[in-house]
């Protein structure tokens, strides 16, 4: 039996659209015939891009894209993925790979498990990084580091950047997000090693892949006897407020024998995102929706994506990691509810 949390009147809410799920599978694609979930999210030139977790029959997890030009409805939606496996350590043997051209056909690789998991996005200045789970079906998932320019990604030429390795080896770290500004002349990249949220501050996203790792000086911590006592993870990229940068993460509760996935919020420091101000009481998001409940993992609702639109805040999110959903709330509203909750 899923655990309900006391809620008082005045706790920050996020409110599922009515049209949930924006995303269902699509059984005549081979490549996202059985699910598509967790989602990045941009808003970009009054568009919401969405990119998002799909496996197909082969099991093997790829990238694909959609639009909405109201951040509820989907308005287009391309029939191919716009990222696949291409190197070794997201299961597959290396591809022939141009900078220079767009990706070429599906391939797949790790006996039906494996590829590129849980996207972020990140616009800073004339480029869009992404981070995302990488997992070659036997060695510990680790974060991975792309980009691409922001012309392209509007003109839709897929030139992503050469992926790279950002995460130490042998350790498993997901969730990574990067913030939207360098703050003090530093990059803010947030990840997850359980059962904390890392905080790397860093004077660059230039990394080799053989010898500069992620190594967090500072944590978020799960909280006793709160309902994510178990363990954190980064969302959503932060979205800066006047109150201070708003931060979506997900966490699992001890005390709940089912372990759902829950969705909370924080408000951290502009000048020190280390620093958290405010931290909600209660789940902002639990999973009680049919969608959440019936799907390959029950109890689940899991945050990748979120922005502002007219002074509302989205939240996109996987549902049983299987359909994509989006859940609003007036930005106002929910940020005094959070500060005064």
């Amino acid at each position: 039996m899923e655990k309900y949390y006391n809620r008082s009147y005045n706790a920050p809410v996020l409110f599922r659209f009515e049209g949930n799920p924006i995303l269902h599978p699509i059984q005549q694609h081979a490549w996202e015939s059985k699910a598509v979930f967790n989602p990045a999210a941009l808003y970009l030139n009054r568009r919401l891009h969405i990119i998002y977790r799909a496996i197909g029959d082969s099991d093997v997890s790829v990238l694909g894209y959609a639009i909405s030009k109201d951040g509820l409805n989907i308005s287009e939606r391309l029939t191919e993925p716009i990222y696949i496996p291409r190197d070794p350590f997201e299961g597959v043997e290396p591809l022939q790979y141009d900078e220079n051209q767009e990706i070429g056909s599906y391939a797949s690789g790790g006996e039906g498990h494996g590829g590129c998991e849980d996207p972020r996005l990140t616009k800073i200045g004339n480029s869009i990084y992404m981070t995302y789970v990488a997992y070659d079906g036997y060695n510990p998932p680790r974060v991975a580091l792309t980009s691409i320019k922001v012309n392209d990604f509007l003109q839709r030429k897929w030139v992503w950047k050469k992926p790279v390795l950002i995460s130490k080896p042998r350790v498993i770290n997901k969730n990574a997000c990067i913030f939207p500004e360098i703050i003090n002349g530093k990059y803010v990249i947030f990840h997850r090693v359980f059962p904390d949220i890392l905080v790397d501050l860093l004077d660059s996203l230039d990394f080799d892949g053989k010898s500069k790792w992620l190594d967090a000086k500072y944590c978020i911590k799960p909280r006793v006897s709160f309902w994510d006592s178990r363990k954190v993870g980064a969302g959503a990229p932060p979205i800066k407020t006047n109150e201070g940068w708003l931060f979506i993460y997900q966490a699992v509760d001890d005390l709940d024998p089912l372990y759902h996935y829950k969705i909370g919020a924080m408000l951290l420091d502009l000048d020190d995102p280390t620093k958290v101000l405010a931290r909600c009481k209660v789940p902002i998001l639990e999973p009680r929706a049919s969608y959440e409940i019936n799907g390959w993992k029950s109890g689940v609702v899991y945050p990748c994506g979120a922005v502002t639109i007219r002074n509302r805040l989205f939240v996109y999110y996987g549902a049983s990691d299987k359909v994509t959903c989006v859940a609003t709330s007036d930005l106002e509203q929910f940020l005094e509810r959070l500060l005064n909750h």
